[in-house]
């Protein structure tokens, strides 16, 4: 069913942004939920409502969707036992507090899109879809907590996506950190650069969230990934020659660990090869399905 009303989360995020102003366009009434309004005023059209604390929000208003991305970035950083805490709190905890305060209430949201990630799975090399099993460990445990926190949504009525996001592809995040060195000739594969990276431009994932709004049919597991996974080694290659620059300097698995302890095994030096089959089933087109063409397309505009 289309969104009339949506409280979105996380709004002010390099995903969230990008929808929210999607949604505006669409016509779509949206109240955005995020810690810091004054920042959150700078990236986000102004016709967007925004609210410091669920509190904020008055006790008649009506969201048939809620759309929940919020989540401290995994990538910004050293995996402390302090900022593991706030992967949880800010996941687990908050998606909870979210399904409370709509218990309270006498109209759920008809739809949820709850985030996730690729991570659920664990690492691996054969490919996995939304019925494939999992490996156990962080990101895992992770990922399935915040998936179970979601579910609560199920339990007032709402249909809830699970969205299962791979490596968004944009002019923030994973790429923007990548460039400096690619663009300098000094990028390469880390490790073996036989991990893959699941990926997806930052405009289908977009487009995918409103997918799965409008598809009454789809919930559950919905793996936000473009359909051709690449190995890393396919990765730099292609970022190599998006940026026509050399990409063979690799960054050896004992150095990544060095720099980014866990989380270079949990992100950089493993991967998933993910197939978005539910996306697929219900006739979604990507618009950049191969990489060299999402690429192409995002260094042109970033040029």
């Amino acid at each position: 069913m289309p969104a009339k009303s949506l409280l979105l989360t996380g709004g002010s995020g390099f995903i969230g942004r990008h929808f929210c102003r999607s949604a505006i366009r669409s016509g779509i009434s949206v109240t955005l939920l995020t810690r810091n309004v004054t920042a959150a005023a700078s990236v986000v059209p102004e016709t967007v409502r925004l609210c410091a604390s669920l509190e904020d929000i008055d006790a008649d208003t009506h969201f048939d969707t809620v759309v929940n991305l919020a989540g401290e970035p995994l990538g910004d950083g050293w995996w402390s036992a302090a900022r593991k805490g706030k992967f949880f709190t800010s996941r687990v905890d908050f998606t909870e507090a979210l399904v409370d305060f709509f218990s309270r209430r006498n109209t759920p949201p008809k739809q949820v899109i709850s985030g996730s990630a690729i991570g659920y799975y664990g690492p691996g090399t054969e490919p996995v879809n939304e019925s494939s099993t999992a490996t156990e460990g962080f990101s895992h445990t992770l990922c399935h907590r915040w998936e179970v926190a979601a579910s609560g949504f199920e339990r007032l009525g709402s249909r809830v996506c699970y969205l299962r996001t791979g490596i968004v592809l944009g002019e923030l995040g994973a790429l923007a950190r990548m460039l400096p060195a690619f663009r300098l000739g000094l990028g390469g594969p880390m490790g073996d650069g036989e991990q893959y990276m699941s990926w997806i431009h930052r405009d289908d994932m977009v487009a995918l969230i409103t997918h799965c709004i409008d598809h009454p049919t789809l919930s559950g597991p919905v793996n936000a990934t473009a359909p051709a996974p690449v190995s890393n080694r396919q990765f730099s290659r292609e970022l190599g020659r998006a940026l026509r620059r050399p990409a063979a300097l690799p960054m050896p698995a004992v150095m990544a660990r060095l720099l980014f302890g866990e989380m270079a095994d949990e992100l950089l030096l493993q991967g998933q090869c993910v197939l978005p089959e539910a996306l697929l089933a219900t006739d979604f087109r990507f618009q950049y399905p191969e990489l060299g063409i999402a690429l192409e397309a995002l260094l042109d505009k970033n040029s």
